[in-house]
């Protein structure tokens, strides 16, 4: 098997496979395989937190919406927070018993327009708006614009909660550098932490400054940080109010105990309607 090179050249596979297996020990490898044996994270530095069983968290899991890191979900239910997975893609309603809600990343432009057609996910997410708290990352925060571009360019409705569309881009990747602009649920002002960004689409508001003051639903939205990446400067980013944080910025929980406790102190807040 000949493998083509960008620069011309040919590459034979099968010798340097063969190469390989006569040079390689590969089953040295498998050590390396092996799940940690030591949590990267304690858990005790939270047992002070009183929590609410009566308050689960649901997070969306399915072939949509499956980039989250692994420890975040180990982390919550170590601390005793309930979990409940829901499916957008299989069109369930956010279980009634939910009081948070994650929506992490994924690719949902390769499924847009199933997004849009499941009409009943969509509208338990406009409900749960209203009386629960929703943290949403890169993905998970696109279905909570107007429309959403797919991957041939066709517009498909979303839920309107947040006033953007997302259309695709080039690829936007790297660590970042977060340093909170006030206090919100999962920053406080002028903290600084460090968080992730992967994604090929980018937003574009749909709204008039005019028009988002003059928007009721709209006035209490603003960025909940500034981010850069060690080239750039930094740029305000994300929605925020005080029941949903939204990003492009995918964090890590454990690692940054600091957000994981604002992020824990608002899953367990009873929210009106009107709050």
């Amino acid at each position: 098997m000949i493998s083509p090179l960008d620069d011309g050249k040919k590459i034979d596979v099968e010798y340097f496979a063969n190469f390989a297996e006569r040079n390689l020990n590969v089953f040295s490898l498998i050590k390396f395989l092996k799940s940690p044996q030591k949590k990267i994270f304690n858990s005790a530095s939270f047992e002070d937190f009183k929590i609410d069983k009566s308050k689960p968290i649901a997070i969306a899991e399915d072939k949509i919406f499956h980039f989250q890191y692994p420890e975040t979900r180990e982390f919550l239910s170590e601390i005793g927070i309930p979990l409940i997975s829901w499916s957008i893609y299989e069109d369930e309603e956010i279980p009634n018993e939910a009081s948070s809600l994650i929506i992490p990343g994924g690719f949902p432009e390769k499924y847009a327009d199933h997004i849009s057609n499941s009409k009943k996910s969509l509208n338990s997410l406009r409900k749960f708006r209203k009386n629960g708290f929703i943290y949403a990352e890169c993905g998970g925060m696109m279905i909570l614009g107007d429309f959403m571009k797919d991957e041939n360019g066709n517009n498909h409705r979303m839920t309107g909660i947040l006033p953007f569309s997302s259309k695709k881009s080039k690829l936007t990747v790297g660590y970042r550098y977060i340093e909170g602009l006030k206090d919100t649920p999962i920053i406080k002002q002028n903290q600084l932490i460090r968080g992730h960004e992967f994604h090929y689409w980018e937003i574009e508001n749909n709204l008039s400054e005019l028009d988002l003051l003059k928007a009721e639903h709209q006035k209490k939205l603003s960025s909940p940080w500034k981010i850069r990446s060690w080239e750039t400067e930094y740029k305000n980013e994300g929605y925020f109010d005080q029941k949903l944080h939204a990003s492009w910025i995918h964090l890590h929980l454990p690692s940054s105990p600091e957000v994981a406790k604002n992020f824990i102190d608002v899953t367990q807040i009873s929210f009106s309607k009107d709050s």
